[in-house]
């Protein structure tokens, strides 16, 4: 089976729309989401009725969790302290896409599942039993080993950290999916995965960026010029 994992699409219609167009070449036999799917982009209604429409399976992720429980963003600010002063920034973003996607998409949000098993391969946001840290590329094998284990597949995929990776551990190999929007490792390009019998491969996405960076001058989101300013770069930025 030809299995596509898409993740942490933020909100990003024009890339996601740019991702669809892409995964209808890739012609994968099914499509999961990782997670991440509305905050910090200009359409994050849209990018949920689509992701819904869809049907595609998937699974949790933390900016998803903390549109409808404000308290584990709070939580997790109050136990990572280089994370605190984001944290008045985020939290005004998050409440206006709270407010924007109603109480019903906020539900549908609540009943996405932690972790999605298929046969040989496992799906997580971040790491099994937590939404909000994950391992990153530098770390060692040993630490894949120590976060991935648990879900007891031989192929484990991951969202979250915005910077894609393939890996091949003693017991399993670990994979990172990039992201959809706001990528991290240096090229704006949309990013997914797929896993299929030849291996599992990223495939990057180019789309139009200065049309996004339009949806988010008029969007009325909080802080849009930082959310434009990271996709523009592909990397990481203060607000």
């Amino acid at each position: 089976m030809r299995i596509a994992v898409v993740s942490d699409i933020h909100g990003n219609l024009t890339a996601f729309e740019a991702v669809l167009a892409d995964l209808r070449r890739a012609a994968p036999d099914l499509i999961l989401h990782g997670g991440d799917l509305a905050a910090s982009g200009s359409s994050p209604r849209e990018v949920v009725d689509r992701i819904r429409a869809l049907g595609w399976p998937g699974v949790l992720g933390n900016t998803d969790e903390m549109l409808f429980s404000p308290e584990k963003l709070k939580l997790f600010a109050e136990q990572s302290p280089r994370f605190q002063p984001l944290f008045p920034v985020v939290e005004k973003m998050a409440a206006a896409t709270r407010a924007e996607l109603g109480e019903e998409r906020l539900a549908w949000l609540r009943d996405l599942p932690p972790v999605q098993i298929l046969d040989r391969l496992a799906l997580v946001h971040a790491k099994p039993g937590d939404l909000w840290r994950a391992p990153v590329p530098e770390d060692t094998d040993e630490e894949l080993e120590s976060a991935y284990g648990p879900l007891g597949r031989p192929v484990a995929v991951y969202g979250h950290i915005h910077r894609s990776f393939v890996r091949r551990t003693l017991h399993r190999t670990v994979a990172n999916s990039g992201s959809v929007s706001l990528s991290y490792d240096g090229d704006p390009r949309a990013a997914y995965l797929i896993v299929d019998q030849s291996g599992i491969s990223i495939r990057r996405v180019a789309y139009d960026v200065a049309h996004e960076l339009e949806l988010l001058r008029h969007c009325g989101l909080p802080h849009a010029d930082w959310i434009a300013r990271t996709i523009q770069s592909g990397s990481v930025q203060m607000p």
